[in-house]
């Protein structure tokens, strides 16, 4: 796999040493998300969305209702901006100017295509794989009238940044701190808790592997 390009939208100005350039590295941000901030210029003013995401080889996969403005946008060629975000902890150090946090974070920058129809509903497989693994085979299939109404599209991961920090320190030797303050840190990881059966669910139905499935994957990455 080729390195990522550095170009004016992609190169790390703020300690630059914390960039990541390869692609495994892209790929690793994205698969442990489930969802993404999307954003782009409308009407002269910034707007961002969240959306679930996946991906599929070297593109960025969402989707959204085809009667969504935003949506529309995108698709008729608007500019976007996606950036994913996995925090991992809080760093003290012994004076706020020095405290951050700990993270690893992904920003594409592109244009999109639409997925046309014949490939719309393994496009949208794959995105349910990623966001619920397993889920397609427990329920019904997709209809006609279900795949008209949503959008689904492929936003390239030819121009992204990465920046991985989980690695920085807290602190430095001979900084001249006082070491009679608490410095560390705080890691930070998300967790999924027990199933919650719907009210109209049957009595009896049992949950379903998938659902563990789902659980597993987030307990794996600690992040989403």
């Amino acid at each position: 796999m080729a390195d990522l390009p550095l170009t004016t939208l992609t190169r790390v100005r703020r300690l630059p040493h914390h960039q990541r350039t390869d692609r495994a590295a892209l790929y690793g941000v994205i698969d442990d998300a489930l969802s993404a901030t999307v954003a782009i210029v409308r009407d002269d003013r910034p707007v961002a969305l969240p959306v679930g995401i996946g991906r599929d080889g070297d593109d960025l996969l969402i989707h959204g209702s085809t009667g969504s403005d935003f949506f529309r946008r995108i698709a008729a060629g608007a500019p976007v901006c996606v950036t994913v975000t996995h925090l991992l902890g809080l760093k003290y150090a012994r004076s706020l100017f020095d405290s951050s946090m700990r993270y690893r974070c992904a920003v594409v920058h592109g244009m999109a295509s639409v997925v046309p129809p014949e490939e719309k509903e393994a496009a949208l497989l794959a995105l349910s794989e990623h966001l619920m693994p397993g889920r397609s085979a427990d329920v019904r299939p997709m209809t006609a009238r279900e795949l008209a109404a949503t959008m689904v599209l492929r936003i390239p991961l030819a121009e992204a940044s990465v920046k991985d920090n989980a690695g920085s320190l807290v602190e430095e030797d001979d900084d001249g701190e006082d070491r009679a303050v608490w410095a560390g840190t705080l890691p930070l990881r998300m967790v999924a808790g027990d199933p919650v059966t719907s009210a109209q669910t049957a009595a009896g139905t049992p949950v379903p592997a998938s659902i563990g499935r789902a659980a597993a994957r987030i307990a794996a990455s600690g992040t989403a």
